[in-house]
């Protein structure tokens, strides 16, 4: 069932949005190459707790981390360790948190320190994609419309979308009907209505579409060994453009072509 959020809600929405945006955009700024990934993830317990929020993934299913931190091949759900960052790594943060009774979902990749130009292009594309996606929710069109422009801006690229995991919606639980496929599967799909909250969150390999998870029972990983990147924003479908949550500074026009 899908849940539309009154406008109260959505003021909840907001205010976990931009808890969560918070502490991503603190996060990313913060890795650096030399540190290991349990000290990034005690950095954004840190942060999380300084907003008086709570991790909406510790404890998740048993899932032990504030945050998912994935590393080059690794493609979501990764775990914080003794790994130690390189020059050079794509490292995906994924934060979410619960302020006072709604989740905020968003993720971010980026380099440690930087990276070269085709680990670059795959940053860029995603995250184009996602942005491509964001522009198609809007009344009247279908969550397919969304799949679909993530889809091709991705493979006009070369490139493969994940297709074992999906966006969905959110609000005070943090998976919501309905999901939201980063690549079309059907032509028939819910309708997109004011009120409606999304995450959507394209995963984009830079080979292969295929992947596995790790014996830990969390970390996927791309099956080819190829790079991989995700971006996410969690966004309120409205009477006009989306408004995007997770951007601290709130909009469409930004990433998009």
């Amino acid at each position: 069932m899908i849940i539309l959020k009154s406008e109260c809600d959505q003021e909840g929405m907001r205010a976990a949005g931009r808890i969560a945006a918070a502490v991503l955009d603190e996060v990313a700024a913060y890795v650096t190459p030399g540190m290991t990934t349990r000290e990034i993830e005690k950095y954004a317990a840190a942060r999380i707790k300084h907003y008086g929020a709570r991790s909406a993934f510790l404890g998740y299913k048993n899932y032990p981390c504030h945050l998912c931190i994935s590393v080059n091949d690794e493609v979501v759900h990764g775990l914080a360790g003794d790994r130690r960052l390189e020059f050079g790594d794509l490292v995906s943060l994924d934060v979410g948190v619960y302020y006072n009774g709604f989740v905020g979902d968003t993720a971010r990749t980026v380099p440690a320190g930087g990276c070269s130009p085709e680990a670059q292009n795959l940053l860029d594309v995603t995250e184009r994609a996602l942005w491509e996606g964001i522009r198609q929710a809007v009344p009247g069109n279908r969550v397919v419309d969304i799949s679909r422009a993530i889809q091709e801006t991705v493979e006009k690229h070369g490139y493969s979308v994940v297709r074992e995991f999906v966006g969905h919606g959110i609000g005070r639980a943090m998976h919501e009907d309905p999901q939201v496929p980063n690549f079309v599967d059907t032509d028939r799909s819910p309708r997109l209505r004011p009120g409606m909250t999304l995450a959507i969150e394209p995963m984009v390999n830079a080979g292969r579409a295929g992947v596995r998870v790790l014996s830990d029972g969390w970390t996927v990983v791309t099956e080819d060994g190829s790079l991989s990147a995700h971006f996410e924003h969690t966004i309120l479908v409205t009477e006009g453009e989306p408004e995007v949550l997770t951007c601290l500074d709130r909009g469409t026009s930004r990433k998009t072509e």
